[in-house]
């Protein structure tokens, strides 16, 4: 609890739902200010500075939208909760595109009230960051702001059936986010991963979309797509702008329809499916270079949730750290059980181009090394005790090579730091995934010390 009471604005027509709230919101560490309407408000506001402020979406002169948008422009940091009877999810998108901390439908359900109020209170009154215990949520670890706004993104996302844009590098944990949004929603069916980059040419829409026995060379049985193994659940489409254009609008259809036709039938299969896309590029700019269609972008794009980069949350680095250690203590029976100071500074120090994914690798290799007792800086990788860490490459092009040579040793050099991954390697390089392949052909196959791709 704050040891000084915050200012909080009640905006509501009723006059019972604003003295319901003039009695409840004082034991919680409030002082309660109550505005009718939006000119009262905006006068209060202006008069009191209110560290919260709690508002009806319909008001007698202006909206809650419009409110909302007033008061983040005065103070961009001031948490804003907006409260209706009118429970709609295109204003709940509006409301969290515009700001706002969360939305709360009436009757409001007074323990979630108070939760979301904790949680706002934080925000507002940084002096209680380190009171919060907040660890994660599902397979997610984090305690960062960064974070937290990532999880009241996901709970939203939990309690309705909306499509979504995950964003973020590689490496960030898309998929994971994919998979908490399913694991809170209602859905009783499984929550089917496919990666768009990843799937050979030429069987796409096989795996996508299923076939019958027969319908092309190999066929020698039936086999369900994606669509058909989530029914009832949630599929989650990695790497969307690497989709081939020529499938798009089938998938498209597929997704409008509700309903699928295997390669080779006749017969349509209905389906109930709810889709969570993600991708590593930035998804309007893919629409404007022609790599995804834009009625596909917009018919997935109701909400765009963004995961941060691990170098955006560096105070959740020696959280996960300890997490790993505790995964791969038991996976490879070792008696780990923490860090020395040193390493703990190079941790949190380091850039990782590669994220959470790139640490997660990162720990795994130092517990198999050490074995027992702490990690030090000598199990971490080399990389990383580097002057300056972050991404460094032992490029050196000679004077007189070719641009031929130049640009086969820059793509080589490149797939070697994001460990093979084609798609991250296109877009750090400009390219689209098919140029990198068609050149890996040329060149005869992968960099040296690189994985073998999967």
């Amino acid at each position: 609890m704050s040891k000084h009471k915050q200012r909080i604005l009640v905006v509501d027509d009723e006059p019972a739902m604003r003295e319901v709230l003039e009695v409840r919101l004082p034991p919680w560490g409030f002082d309660v200010s109550l505005a009718s309407n939006g000119e009262e408000a905006r006068d209060l506001a202006e008069t009191m500075d209110p560290d919260l402020v709690i508002s009806d979406v319909v008001l007698p002169d202006v909206t809650g939208l419009e409110l909302l948008r007033w008061l983040k422009s005065g103070n961009t940091h001031r948490p804003v909760i907006l409260m209706t009877a009118y429970g709609s999810i295109d204003v709940a998108v509006d409301a969290m595109k515009e700001g706002a901390q969360d939305f709360l439908t009436k009757p409001l359900d007074y323990v979630k009230l108070r939760a979301i109020l904790d949680e706002a209170r934080t925000l507002a009154d940084p002096e209680q960051e380190n009171e919060r215990q907040v660890t994660g949520l599902g397979p997610l670890v984090g305690s960062s702001k960064p974070m937290r706004a990532l999880y009241r993104m996901i709970e939203l996302l939990g309690q309705n059936e909306a499509s979504a844009i995950i964003t973020g590098e590689s490496g960030t944990g898309k998929e994971l986010v994919a998979q908490a949004i399913h694991d809170l929603s209602p859905r009783e069916g499984p929550c089917v991963a496919v990666n768009a980059a990843a799937i050979p040419e030429g069987i796409t829409e096989s795996e996508l979309f299923g076939h019958d026995k027969g319908a092309f060379t190999g066929a020698t049985s039936s086999r369900p797509g994606c669509f058909e193994m989530a029914d009832r659940g949630t599929l989650f489409l990695d790497e969307l702008a690497e989709m081939p254009m020529i499938l798009q609008p089938k998938f498209l259809r597929v997704l409008e329809d509700s309903k699928v036709r295997r390669v080779g039938s006749s017969h349509e299969r209905q389906f109930d499916v709810r889709v969570l896309a993600a991708t590593n590029r930035d998804p309007e700019r893919a629409v404007e270079e022609h790599r995804l269609r834009g009625d596909l972008y917009y018919r997935l794009n109701v909400f765009t949730v963004r995961v941060p980069a691990l170098r955006e949350r560096r105070d959740d680095i020696p959280l996960l750290a300890r997490h790993f250690v505790q995964q791969f203590n038991r996976k490879h029976g070792a008696r780990v059980d923490g860090f020395r100071n040193g390493a703990l500074e190079l941790l949190s120090n380091y850039g990782w181009p590669g994220n959470v994914r790139e640490l997660r690798n990162a720990i795994e290799r130092a517990v198999i090394l050490a074995q027992r007792g702490k990690i030090g800086r000598r199990h971490l990788p080399p990389q990383l005790r580097r002057p300056g860490g972050g991404v460094r490459s032992s490029l050196v092009l000679p004077p007189g090579v070719s641009m031929a040579e130049a640009e086969k040793l820059l793509i080589l050099e490149t797939l070697e730091q994001v460990g093979n991954n084609k798609a991250e390697a296109a877009r750090r390089l400009g390219l689209d995934v098919k140029t990198i392949r068609n050149r890996l052909r040329t060149y005869g196959g992968t960099p040296a010390g690189a994985p073998t791709p999967n």
